[in-house]
């Protein structure tokens, strides 16, 4: 399985491929051009005996010798490059990255053949390099983002990688309740089910303000239990959103009830649209303190 500290250690490895490939262009730089670092006068005793020793293993034999291994070493680097992910991201504008790249840092080569003062030269040859090594980086991670996301899409999860397979099934009895929902899995577009069994277990639906609650969740708990010929207490904190919907199921399945119920408001704020009802039911109260704690209990309630 993949842990953090594996990725923590590749990716030391890349980086670290990535310093090794830039000292040695920069080694390259000071052994072709070192003429020019005399007269900019950035040559050292020490770095002249390092660049000596490193000399006779073979690396600047060839011009291109240095160029390669500076090169291959930046190709391992880009190995599982990340990124902001970008749906437009094309194999086509990596391609062209890395081609434009490698004509600069090939081809400069020339640039040293052109009759100017060394230091001239030097710059040249040194800004040319670089703006091709810089392509090439830029393309390479192009390409390493685009495979990388090609690759994802073949495993359980989607293009967005957002989503997993779900419930597709319908599965109902005489308490569920059926949230039905599209969702995207390998390009294709389908409808899962979310089947709550059993209601009475308790259901809390949370969330931000507008995020859609009373829409998916609520409203479909009401109209589906109407039709199942349940009788609801249904609290409409914005009156009357939840009350219209709960009074038109209401009446069109109420056939389905095997003794038709009564639909009533109360609604403290608009005495003309509520009915009325008494909360001291004499008939509970046994005594004096029954009554005073209901009174009690209503009082606090209204002035909340």
């Amino acid at each position: 399985m993949s842990t953090g500290e594996n990725e923590q250690g590749l990716q030391k490895i890349l980086d670290m491929s990535r310093l090794i490939s830039i000292v040695v262009l920069v080694l390259h730089f000071y052994y072709y051009c070192y003429r020019a670092f005399e007269e900019w006068k950035l040559t050292a005793t020490l770095s002249d005996r390092l660049l000596g020793n490193i000399q006779r293993t073979g690396l600047f034999a060839h011009p291109y010798n240095s160029k390669y291994i500076a090169l291959g070493f930046l190709v391992i680097s880009l190995i599982g490059a990340r990124g902001k992910k970008e749906e437009a991201l094309k194999f086509k504008t990596g391609f062209m990255y890395v081609l434009t790249g490698m004509l600069f840092y090939f081809l400069s080569w020339f640039c040293l053949r052109i009759a100017l003062p060394v230091t001239t030269l030097a710059g040249l040859y040194i800004g040319i390099t670089s703006m091709g090594y810089l392509l090439i980086l830029t393309g390479g991670n192009l390409l390493s983002r685009v495979i990388q996301l090609k690759l994802n899409n073949r495993d359980i999860f989607n293009t967005d990688n957002e989503t997993f397979p779900q419930e597709e099934r319908l599965l109902q009895n005489e308490f569920s309740i059926n949230l039905t929902a599209p969702y995207n899995l390998n390009v294709k577009t389908s409808r899962r089910w979310i089947n709550i069994i059993n209601s009475f277990r308790s259901l809390l639906v949370m969330g931000s303000p507008g995020a859609g609650k009373s829409y998916f969740v609520i409203r479909h708990v009401i109209t589906q239990h109407i039709r199942k010929g349940f009788s609801m207490f249904v609290y409409d904190f914005k009156f009357d959103d939840l009350s219209v919907i709960a009074y038109n199921h209401f009446l069109k399945n109420r056939n389905r009830y095997k003794i038709t119920p009564e639909f009533y408001v109360i609604n403290f704020e608009d005495l003309s649209r509520t009915h009325r009802c008494n909360p001291l039911d004499k008939e509970n109260m046994l005594d004096i303190t029954d009554a005073s704690e209901s009174a009690r209990t209503i009082l606090m309630g209204l002035n909340m």
